[in-house]
């Protein structure tokens, strides 16, 4: 992939408000997230990653390297963090489901005891089922949306109280 091809396809996740990407051509793997999370270029099986922000992005025989176009926008804190609680939040756009399958239990209840890994709810996203786990132990406090509601990327969906 030359620097040309790479900076119209940038272009092109930006201007479609396009939050995650990739792509696999021959050798050569991007992978590119958007915000604050990280960009992934791979001419073999090993990894390069640094952060990207929406902005200029040139490439070189070495790699790839971003260079911000105005200094980043600091984002508010959610409730939940300015109180103690831990945010799950989305990794995905799709549909939020708090159960299984339309009439079973939900996954968690605000009150349940959770521990990390254990499932909280599915996010649907292209006819896949995306199972959204706990990444710590704790008191499920609250869910922060309803079922069958579409969710964005980065949206948060539960607030837990750290063990």
């Amino acid at each position: 992939m030359n620097h040309k091809e790479l900076k119209e396809l940038i272009e092109f996740l930006v201007e479609k408000d396009i939050a995650e990407f990739e792509l696999e051509r021959g050798d050569v793997k991007v992978r590119i997230k958007r915000g604050s999370e990280m960009v992934a270029v791979a001419p073999e099986p090993r990894l390069t990653s640094m952060p990207v922000t929406p902005a200029l992005v040139t490439a070189s025989a070495a790699g790839i390297a971003a260079v911000p176009a105005a200094t980043p926008i600091p984002v508010p804190k959610e409730k939940g963090e300015e109180s103690g609680l831990h945010i799950v939040k989305s990794p995905i756009v799709g549909t939020f489901y708090e159960s299984p399958s339309p009439g079973s239990p939900p996954f968690v209840r605000p009150g349940d005891a959770v521990e990390a890994g254990s499932v909280l709810c599915i996010v649907e996203a292209m006819k896949l089922m995306n199972e959204i786990e706990s990444d710590v132990a704790g008191e499920l406090v609250e869910q922060l949306v309803s079922n069958g509601q579409p969710v964005e990327y980065g949206q948060p969906l539960f607030a837990i109280r750290p063990k």
